[in-house]
């Protein structure tokens, strides 16, 4: 049948004649599969191609609680296509999802994707799902499952999109929340990786407007390889600080930087005070401040500014939680405290 015709009488259509290629899909399948085997947790009971994954609870919880999360890795996939670099996104959409779960207090269990495009390339796909295989080894969860969707004309040439979902358990009496935090506490903040997967549109008219190459060299790198750095991944840190410590509060550094994201582990009546000096900030928040002519306050509201995760504690553990942060591979700094508010200024009070 030609292209843009309608079939003749007694002709019939198949998935192969919309641009669908199944081997093609079947293939990549089979890649998959060896990627989610290197991420098994115990707990899992079901192998790839079913219809449903299956995991049960840990043992050792007395009253469990599932916590779930769903994030993408928005526009910071534009880049990934432009310079044809697809292994890291995967490890920024599993980061995404599992650093939300943590706030909590959760330990993730397991993640699924949804990986989407016009017409599959098979090993743009491949490497997409490598890193998102990545990432549940960091973040010591199983990747169990996940659907890959090829729909022509829906999306562009060599576009894609990506969808991540995990799902974590805490114990009940474990869930950290706004109701620990008090006044006195100190703030912790654990470095970020750059600009990990928020604020891309901006990073993105940053480039157009000021004319830079992302292939030009940039602190020893290429800006666009600096651009593409995976977001960090907390989970182990995370663990091994509330399994010794009465964590108070935590709070992911995503969209809507430190001004939008701290608040959210703050209770009525407090504020954070954040010593904005206290921190190693990553060069490429100077350039894209800089080229961009991004005000100070768009910059704390829109990225993280080089803390991915901030850790509230008792004013007694401050240093012993950062020595244990370090040890555990963190770069850390003591980045504010908690005070009593009026209730009429704003909930986060840079100095």
């Amino acid at each position: 049948m030609k292209q843009n015709q309608p079939p003749a009488r007694g002709e019939t259509l198949s998935y192969r004649d919309a641009g669908v290629d199944i081997d093609r899909g079947n293939a990549l399948v089979r890649q998959i599969g060896a990627i989610t085997r290197s991420t098994m947790r115990p707990e899992v009971l079901s192998d790839i191609g079913g219809f449903g994954g299956l995991c049960e609870l840990p043992a050792g919880y007395e009253r469990p609680v599932l916590v779930s999360a769903t994030d993408g890795v928005g526009t910071k996939l534009k880049l990934a296509v432009e310079l044809g670099r697809h292994d890291s996104v995967g490890i920024d959409l599993v980061a995404m999802c599992v650093n939300d779960l943590i706030v909590c207090g959760a330990e993730p269990l397991f993640f699924l994707d949804y990986y989407a495009s016009g017409a599959l390339d098979l090993d743009v796909a491949a490497s997409v799902i490598s890193g998102i295989g990545e990432g549940c080894r960091q973040a010591g969860c199983a990747l169990i499952g996940g659907e890959t969707a090829e729909m022509p004309g829906m999306y562009g040439a060599g576009d894609y999109d990506l969808a991540g979902f995990a799902v974590g358990v805490v114990e009940k009496d474990g869930i950290i929340g706004p109701d620990r935090v008090a006044a006195g506490d100190r703030l912790i903040g654990l470095a970020s990786s750059g600009p990990h997967a928020n604020g891309y549109s901006l990073i993105r008219k940053i480039i157009e407007i000021s004319g830079a190459n992302l292939g030009q060299a940039f602190t020893g790198r290429g800006l666009g390889e600096v651009l593409l750095e995976p977001t960090r991944i907390y989970v182990r840190a995370i663990a091994a600080l509330t399994a010794k410590f009465s964590v108070h509060g935590l709070a992911h550094i995503t969209g809507g930087g430190i001004i939008e994201n701290l608040p959210r582990m703050l209770p009525a009546g407090l504020i954070a005070r954040v010593d904005t000096t206290s921190w190693r900030r990553p060069a490429v928040f100077d350039w894209l401040r800089q080229s961009g002519n991004v005000s100070v306050e768009e910059m704390f509201r829109t990225f993280n500014c080089g803390i991915g995760m901030i850790v509230c504690v008792a004013a007694e553990d401050l240093g012993p939680a950062l020595e244990l942060l370090r040890d555990a591979g963190e770069e850390v700094s003591p980045i504010g405290e908690v005070r009593a508010g009026s209730g009429h200024e704003p909930a986060v009070e840079f100095v």
